[in-house]
């Protein structure tokens, strides 16, 4: 046992007291989660470097040479290891690595001590297996053998290779079914005392055995840095393939959400997009399946995508999409890379099974691993240190992870996978670092932004149109080009240069939308750097011409009479104006207001007017029924109370075994009560016609466009048509119509769903 001097500190704590304000604060540095709070003294400062957690921690970040300097002074049979035996008993390390490794452990108090090293009580105990050897035969209470290399020496080739194979990094080991019969050599080393069982199906290999097969390398090979040939690259090539890489994931995920503006995805009960939707996704971006849940991870790790909808079922584009779409190429770029490196997520996993033997859907939140961000960023971490234009091949990549890192070796599984990834984003292009992955590293996403400038194109505000109906975009599109194109176009071909194909079908689409066949060409003109083809002024004007000629709208109800002049006189009557009319034909007015209130306004006028049911019929309402008496039955099937008739829908009683279908409107009518009279909600009878069609008296009426609508409730809005939005001034107007017809020219500001907050 080494003696300390008198004058040596004999605690961790009086060790920390002989240190300089500078090396104090390197210890803070180095463990962070020991300053916070600051420590009132050296007493406390050393309670908290023994927290097994701030040990694992500290531990974690060495490499494998620190570690196995460290396995030194926690396998020698004394309490301190003079300095100088560490390089005696390490000969494969230079003597600087040695230095360096002793440094990096005193600094971070792991060891303490200067001419003699000590290791703290708690590092012992986190270091189970030092060197890869198990623990003394004592400690697991097994009895060797006197002579144990005699006995190790007499073992036939099949047992050896048993103890051989526990000798070698992990002392711990599996024993094989029971069905194999005790003759196994697993078996017959654990009847002869040569392995240690710790539980039922696992043993252990004592260190004395471990030791004496290691020979005179107990501490077993020296861990040098893997030393791999590396890849080296132009620059200027590098750069170019990123911003190819980059141009595409950008054009991608705009073209995604896009989509998902038009048609969000449903979120499933469990989380996640469907199978369903990710196909549907797939064929609209022409992708695989594969890259569209990509796409779709990529999206919302980049803040760009999220749950929402007005029962916050479905995935829709957020407002930060809005102004996504406004910004740079290099910005836009910069946003996904940033969103993508501190995402917690796993989009490799998508499609994988989990344990219980189901597929894993992009969005689900069995993605979410809390490591990945510090995963990606060690793993890009250890190419900045190279210069430019060199790199490291994957396999040896994951090697020098390893050798840094290997107390969390089992962690590093998804590295491939991540570095794939890097690569169709633009950060790393075949084991190099892009200029702006390496901004990304060093500066975060404005230092990404930068080092894309001048690679990526500018947006151009023009096409090329083609005698062969198509519209050739040479380089991105400005936003509202792009919306106005999406509209009046189908994509053909993306990349590069993005091919737009103009047919029947999205002519019409147009002209649904409110363009007319002069708007369409006055765009051509302006859009196109060529000549207008013949052909294509000949497409618009032939579906301009077949389009409208037959007409659809929608009415609440209608007024007619063969008295003309009557119609004409209600027609222009002041008291008849709360009704909304219109003339459809001769004979017949329309209003977009319900049956029961323009009857109520014509009668009010002082005119008589009758109901009138589909089938031509005037209805009549049914005689008073009877009042039912105390002591009767409340409520018959289907009929309300008078008390169920004065609450709300919300505090009426519910049938149990009636079914409300999810996204039912509050205001549709119930089922049919008694006598054959329909029920409306409040459990007032809806008259009927002699041929059983409902009575307009108890019709709800549906608001007309823009006008106030009023839920069971009693919640008030304004209701619009499908297709049909809002401006931000109130007023309704088409999507992707011109401005001058109402429209914001961009669907980004229009969706028919409402955007996230």
């Amino acid at each position: 046992m080494v003696r300390m001097p008198a004058d040596r500190p004999a605690t961790l704590a009086a060790w920390l007291r002989t240190r300089s304000d500078a090396q104090l604060a390197a210890l803070l540095a180095a463990r962070p989660d020991v300053a916070r709070p600051a420590p009132s003294d050296v007493v406390a400062l050393a309670s908290r470097l023994a927290v097994p957690v701030s040990v694992d921690r500290a531990l974690d970040d060495l490499d494998a040479a620190t570690l196995q300097v460290l396995d030194v002074v926690l396998l020698a049979p004394t309490d301190g290891v003079p300095a100088e035996d560490v390089h005696a008993a390490l000969p494969g390390l230079p003597a600087d690595v040695v230095d360096a490794a002793v440094e990096r452990l005193t600094v971070r108090a792991l060891l303490w001590g200067e001419d003699v090293l000590h290791a703290p009580d708690q590092v012992r105990r986190a270091v189970r297996h030092p060197a890869g050897l198990g623990r003394r035969a004592a400690d697991l209470r097994v009895t060797l053998p006197a002579d144990l290399p005699a006995a190790v020496g007499a073992l036939d080739p099949a047992e050896r290779e048993v103890l051989e194979r526990l000798a070698g990094d992990r002392p711990v080991g599996h024993l094989p079914e029971t069905g194999a019969g005790p003759a196994t050599p697993a078996r017959r080393l654990l009847q002869a005392g040569l392995l240690a069982r710790i539980d039922a199906l696992n043993v252990e290999l004592p260190r004395e055995i471990g030791l004496l097969l290691r020979g005179d390398a107990p501490y077993g090979p020296p861990r040098l840095r893997p030393e791999a040939a590396a890849v080296e690259r132009d620059p200027a090539v590098v750069d170019r393939q990123a911003a190819g890489a980059a141009l595409e994931v950008v054009g991608r995920v705009g073209e995604l959400l896009a989509v998902l503006e038009e048609e969000p995805a449903g979120l499933l009960r469990s989380g996640g997009v469907a199978v369903r939707d990710r196909k549907r996704l797939a064929k609209g971006l022409t992708v695989s399946e594969a890259d569209a849940g990509w796409l779709l991870e990529l999206a919302f790790a980049a803040g760009l995508l999220d749950v929402g909808g007005p029962h916050r079922d479905e995935w829709l584009p957020t407002r930060g999409y809005d102004l996504w779409r406004e910004q740079t190429l290099p910005d836009r770029w910069a946003t996904l890379a940033a969103g993508w490196l501190e995402s917690t997520r796993l989009p490799s996993l998508v499609g994988s099974r989990d344990v219980a033997g189901k597929a894993v859907n992009a969005l689900s939140p069995d993605l979410v691993r809390h490591t990945a961000p510090a995963i990606r960023r060690s793993a890009l971490a250890a190419l900045v240190d190279s210069p430019r234009g060199r790199g490291l091949a994957p396999d040896d990549l994951v090697a020098l992870l390893r050798w840094r890192t290997p107390r969390r070796a089992d962690r590093l599984a998804p590295v491939p996978d991540m570095l794939t990834e890097a690569g169709r984003i633009g950060v790393l292009v075949g084991g190099v670092l892009s200029s702006g992955g390496r901004g990304l590293l060093t500066r975060g996403e404005e230092g990404a932004a930068d080092g894309m400038q001048g690679l990526l194109p500018e947006p151009v505000d023009h096409v090329l149109a083609q005698p062969d109906l198509t519209l050739v975009a040479p380089g991105p599109l400005v936003a509202g080009l792009a919306d106005t194109l999406a509209v009046v176009a189908d994509v053909e071909s993306s990349g590069g240069a993005t091919v737009f194909r103009v047919s029947e079908s999205s002519v019409r689409r147009a002209l649904d939308a409110g363009w007319s066949a002069t708007d369409l060409h006055d765009l051509f003109t302006r859009a196109s750097r060529t000549p207008v083809p013949q052909a294509l002024d000949y497409l618009v004007d032939d579906v301009a011409r077949q389009h409208g000629r037959l007409r659809v709208g929608a009415v609440e109800c209608y007024v007619r009479s063969d008295d003309h002049g009557l119609l004409s006189q209600v027609l222009g009557d002041r008291r008849t104006a709360a009704a909304e009319l219109r003339r459809l034909a001769p004979g017949v007015l329309v209003s977009g207001l319900g049956a029961d209130e323009v009857l109520t306004v014509l009668r009010q006028a002082g005119y008589a007017p009758a109901g009138e049911s589909p089938g031509g019929a005037v209805l009549t309402r049914p005689p008073a029924r009877p009042v039912r008496r105390a002591g009767a039955r409340a409520a018959a099937v289907g009929r309300g109370t008078p008390a169920d008739a004065g609450r709300g829908r919300g505090d009426r009683p519910r049938d149990p075994g009636r079914r409300r279908r999810a996204g039912r409107p509050p205001g549709r009518a119930g089922a049919a009560g008694p006598g054959g009279h329909h029920r409306g909600h409040a459990g007032a009878a809806v008259p009927r016609d002699p041929r059983g069609h409902p009575g307009v008296a108890g019709l709800r009426r549906r608001p007309g466009l823009g006008q106030p609508a009023r839920g069971a409730a009693g919640v008030t809005g304004r209701w619009f048509p499908p297709g049909v939005g809002r401006a931000p001034a109130g007023e309704p107007h088409l999507r992707g119509a011109p401005d001058h017809l109402g429209g914001a020219g961009r669907r980004g500001s229009t969706g028919r769903r409402q955007r996230l907050t």
